[in-house]
């Protein structure tokens, strides 16, 4: 077999067998199909697409390109959630526990922060204490006492995943539904969870900017992850301006706190019991509504919040810090926002915002730069919200007081004013199940 009558076939639109995918995906997994040709075959990809079944055999070779996780002793009882990615989103550090609280299996393996996206594993590092690797074993016997364990992507996971997604950014090619279904998936099958529920986030914070086009990749991810022999179903929220209302790692884990122990309701609170519904509906085999109602249930109980600070403690965390979050470092220099003009707040750059957050040391803009656990931003005002002149927008945090103005004016110019009423965003755009 040789790449170049692959990289032929799917430009002039022909289908690829598993055989010709097998040799493709271990020609990239052990280096022996070059840089060149494994561009080509993502740009005759892009231009002709894939039909389920290439992308359902894609997805699975990938998956079997390295590590496979074995979370079979949980049966039908596993359960991970998957974000497409944005501003704000803390929705793993309430979520997990809630979960488990419920009794389903939350074995995750999350992500770190690049660029103007947070980082799950990040924000869990800013509590003091907490251990992001843990030895497989470990991860299965906290999964298995405690219900949740939440660690770093580990091991080899979708080796072939990696490679081909640092030339897709090279190349112009991050934007193929296919090659973006089967980077997501195959990295989730490996994972190991029996059922798996997909966040797909919509608005300017997100990758997808149109309800409809995150409708199809939602619908494609669905189809795929059923062929290769999972649960699935997928929201498509919005973000459109950022979750909740604190941006920044620290900051966003005193604010999950703040849903777990019922203080804080809103926007976030909403969203994750909805995707909560989900998970459980799936991994207990209930409806969604009764999903829902057990969500919304076990928050009220105090139970979730009880499962949270359990987690915590299992994988080294100082539950201090869970118990009191005001134990939680405070940035040397704030910076209070205020509106230029009345009226009302009409739209958010969300990921402008996220830049901003950046900026102020809460994010990464290369792999080796150092995150300052407490900077990023704190909202006063959201999308709807009516202001006069003078009023806070927001207020910024950082131990690096150089940083406050630039990055005040990158939030200021993110926002959009108008004079007449603005409706409040959709949250929940669409379930597809």
């Amino acid at each position: 077999m040789r790449m170049v009558d692959l990289i032929n076939k799917k430009k002039n639109g022909g289908i690829l067998d598993r055989e010709e995918l097998a040799f493709f995906v271990n020609g990239v997994t052990d280096g022996s199909l070059p840089d060149y040709q494994l561009s080509a075959f993502c740009m005759a990809v892009l231009f002709q697409g894939m039909d389920d079944q290439e992308i359902a055999a894609l997805t699975d070779l990938m998956a079997h390109s390295g590590d496979m996780i074995d979370l079979s002793e949980f049966g039908t009882l596993s359960v991970d959630k998957h974000s497409t990615g944005g501003v704000g989103d803390k929705t793993t550090l309430i979520l997990a526990p809630l979960v488990a609280a419920c009794g389903a299996k939350v074995a995750k393996m999350s992500g770190r922060g690049l660029g103007h996206t947070g980082g799950t594993v990040d924000k869990l590092e800013s509590i003091p204490g907490y251990q992001t690797e843990l030895p497989e074993e470990e991860f299965r016997r906290i999964s298995r006492e405690v219900g949740v364990c939440v660690i770093g992507q580990s091991g080899e996971l979708a080796p072939a995943d990696k490679r081909l997604y640092a030339l897709r950014d090279v190349t112009g090619t991050v934007n193929s539904i296919p090659l973006i279904v089967s980077s997501i998936m195959s990295k989730k099958l490996a994972a190991g969870a029996h059922s798996i529920v997909l966040d797909v986030t919509v608005g300017s914070g997100a990758f997808m900017k149109t309800t409809a086009d995150a409708a199809v990749l939602a619908e494609k991810m669905v189809t795929i992850g059923r062929a290769c022999g999972r649960n699935m179903s997928a929201l498509i929220t919005d973000m459109s301006e950022p979750l909740g209302h604190a941006v920044g790692n620290a900051l966003e884990v005193q604010e999950a706190i703040g849903v777990l122990r019922g203080e804080v309701g809103g926007d976030l609170k909403e969203v994750c019991l909805a995707l909560a519904g989900e998970m459980l509906s799936l991994s207990l085999t209930l409806g969604p509504e009764e999903g829902r109602k057990l969500a919304e249930e076990t928050l009220e109980s105090g139970a979730a919040y009880a499962k949270f600070k359990e987690w915590i403690a299992a994988q080294g965390g100082d539950v201090r810090f869970a118990e009191d979050p005001s134990r939680f470092p405070s940035a040397a220099y704030s910076l209070d926002v205020l509106a230029e003009e009345s009226g009302y707040l009409a739209a958010m750059d969300t990921e402008a915002i996220g830049n901003a957050a950046c900026s102020l040391g809460a994010g990464r803009r290369t792999k080796a730069d150092v995150i300052d656990m407490a900077a990023g931003l704190v909202l006063t005002a959201k999308i709807g919200d009516q202001v006069k002149k003078g009023d806070r927008l927001a207020t910024l945090y950082s131990n690096n007081k150089d940083c406050l103005p630039a990055a005040a004016e990158e939030y200021l110019g993110a926002l959009t004013f108008s004079r007449k009423p603005v409706p409040k965003p959709v949250l929940i755009h669409r379930i597809i199940h």
